[in-house]
């Protein structure tokens, strides 16, 4: 008997075809209600190489900072027309864009609010589960400086988690999986 290796396929060749479904890059919807914003930006593994088979998840609060989920009490007062989810594959050239509503701010476990932020799930090529991380907004400097999450963050790191001002109500989030600038991670 011979043992032949087989093709390295972290989660097989069928993984995205169960979740191609659920791709949506409108994660407000027209009904809802607060400020629109765009979302931008790219994945690169640790080589810096754009990566064009991810996939990331977004899941935020409304304008009010409400989650329309079962665990936040206040799930009855969420905006009925916003989701608070969305799946955003990447291009060919590692890149994504999506759009949403700037998410209000939510409590933290000690009651103290957060700053608007999206949580967000990367899926990608060679890691068996999804890394959690967080977007903030640059344009929050005192909400940011206030946030019970991001001051557990080294100060030298929380740029990676930081979407800067891109123009009009727009944003750029660039994510490093690796290396000098790579993205920090929650642990769930």
């Amino acid at each position: 008997m011979s043992l032949q290796t087989t093709p390295s396929q972290t989660v097989g060749p069928y993984f995205r075809i169960g979740v191609e479904p659920l791709y949506r890059d409108d994660i407000a919807g027209p009904e809802a209600l607060g400020e629109r914003i765009g979302i931008s930006g790219s994945i690169r593994d640790g080589d810096g190489v754009p990566v064009s088979d991810a996939f990331i998840e977004i899941w935020q609060a409304d304008a009010a900072g409400v989650y329309r989920h079962s665990e936040d009490p206040r799930a009855a007062a969420a905006n009925s027309a916003f989701g608070g989810f969305g799946r955003v594959a990447m291009d060919e050239q590692g890149q994504f864009r999506f759009s949403t509503i700037k998410p209000g701010r939510v409590p933290g476990a000690d009651g103290q609010p957060q700053a608007p932020h999206l949580s967000v799930l990367i899926y990608m090529r060679g890691i068996l589960k999804p890394v959690l991380t967080r977007i903030y907004f640059g344009d929050e400097a005192q909400a940011n400086e206030r946030d019970p999450v991001l001051a557990l963050v080294p100060v030298t790191r929380r740029a990676t988690l930081i979407a800067t001002p891109d123009g009009d109500r727009a944003y750029a989030w660039h994510v490093h999986m690796q290396g000098e600038h790579e993205i920090v991670a929650f642990s769930v």
